[in-house]
């Protein structure tokens, strides 16, 4: 390792994620310069959402670089992982509750659990001080010499001579290197977080057991998640047009309006799923499943890049975002490194030649595995998926 690509350089990241984050803690650890820039107002900004499996050849393998396995194994969720599969009834088919409890780091079917707050808070609190500029919500950014000066929607600006893309789904740093709009999976998904779970949704917490439950039947879906502050996380997909969501008629900030929309999508579901759009305290977001196509690529820079959902968005069905994203971060911070390169352009280059390659193939691996769980035989293949697992 050298670090002379990044030497008296200043590199930002824009987006305060996993990946972003990984990639932070990866660069300082070599000597770099580093900010992140984060939209949110501070660190305490309450982090909705699934939990997030971290896989061992990708997410585990960024964190074990970074030396901060050892914080993770503090703050994961033991247990947050066992599974239930459920048809639309409510029956169970398959439960793994009853299996020994493992913490089986380094098998490669061992997905342990974490939320998205602690896994946030573990990475910030690696990073040196002042190294998070918070309410810095990217705006727009033009060449200033060989620089980029970046311009964020509280007035203030910045100057760096590496700009990375870590901003998500809606990346707006994302069109300063590619034109590839993303595509349509033919799945949209409503986003619920219920607080306080036990008293707002009881019967299907009591079937969580702080674990995760996927309901599949209808060519529908309900995919819910236990977080350890005691709220709960799902998602209803269903098959629908790119447009769906607009042309929907549905007031997604109405509850009422949401529950009259499932009480109609799921009309062949028992009522028990009911009480996921009746609880007290909920909120929902509509997202469209949408990924980019298999074969894209882009002009590299020598002083751009991008990284996580950016760069190669896909549905969440797999549980490859997070883990792809932090896998992103370890590579790009190996390349920015090696020894081998000798410009900045020519280790970006070959970051980017290789993950277009992998986030490919995980792509087309997590296109058809949402596809199988919302076909006719979803719940016989997923049972079968998860019994051969040993």
């Amino acid at each position: 390792m050298n670090n002379l690509l990044i030497k008296d350089i200043k590199i930002a990241i824009i987006g305060g994620g996993p990946g972003g984050l990984t990639l932070a803690r990866l660069l300082q650890l070599q000597g770099a310069s580093v900010k992140v820039y984060e939209r949110d107002i501070d660190q305490h900004q309450r982090q909705q959402g699934a939990t997030l499996d971290l896989h061992d050849e990708s997410g585990l393998k960024a964190l074990t670089a970074a030396g901060l396995i050892g914080e993770f194994k503090k703050h994961y969720r033991p247990g947050a992982d066992r599974l239930k599969l459920m048809d639309e009834q409510g029956n169970v088919v398959f439960s793994d509750h009853d299996e020994k409890l493992a913490d089986d780091f380094g098998h490669p079917h061992f997905r342990p659990e974490i939320d998205r707050g602690p896994l946030r808070s573990l990475l910030i609190n690696s990073l040196t001080e002042n190294t998070m500029q918070w309410n810095s919500q990217f705006v727009s950014m033009e060449q200033l010499n060989q620089q980029w000066l970046m311009h964020f929607k509280n007035g203030k600006t910045d100057l760096a001579d590496l700009v990375i893309a870590a901003d998500g789904a809606n990346s707006k740093i994302r069109p300063y290197l590619s034109a590839i709009k993303p595509i349509h999976s033919g799945l949209s998904v409503i986003e619920g977080h219920i607080h306080h779970a036990q008293e707002s949704a009881p019967q299907l917490n009591m079937r969580l057991q702080n674990g995760k439950i996927f309901a599949l039947g209808k060519e529908k879906s309900i995919i819910l998640s236990a977080k350890g502050d005691g709220s709960l996380s799902f998602y209803a997909g269903l098959k629908s047009t790119a447009n769906w969501i607009e042309e929907s008629g549905i007031d997604f900030n109405n509850k009422s309006s949401v529950f009259n929309w499932f009480k109609t999508a799921f009309s062949d579901w028992n009522p028990l799923w009911e009480e996921l759009f009746t609880a007290d305290e909920v909120y929902f977001v509509a997202r469209a499943m949408r990924h980019f196509p298999l074969d894209q690529s882009w002009e590299t820079q020598s002083n751009l890049t991008m990284l996580g959902d950016a760069a190669h968005l896909m549905p969440p069905y797999a549980g490859e975002g997070v883990n792809m994203a932090m896998l992103d971060a370890l590579e790009l911070s190996n390349s920015l490194t090696n020894v081998r390169f000798s410009s900045l352009k020519e280790a970006i280059s070959t970051f980017e030649q290789y993950m277009c390659k992998r986030s490919a193939e995980v792509t087309a691996f997590t296109l058809e595995q949402t596809e199988a769980l919302h076909a006719e035989n979803a719940l016989p293949y997923l049972v079968e998926l998860f019994s051969d697992q040993d």
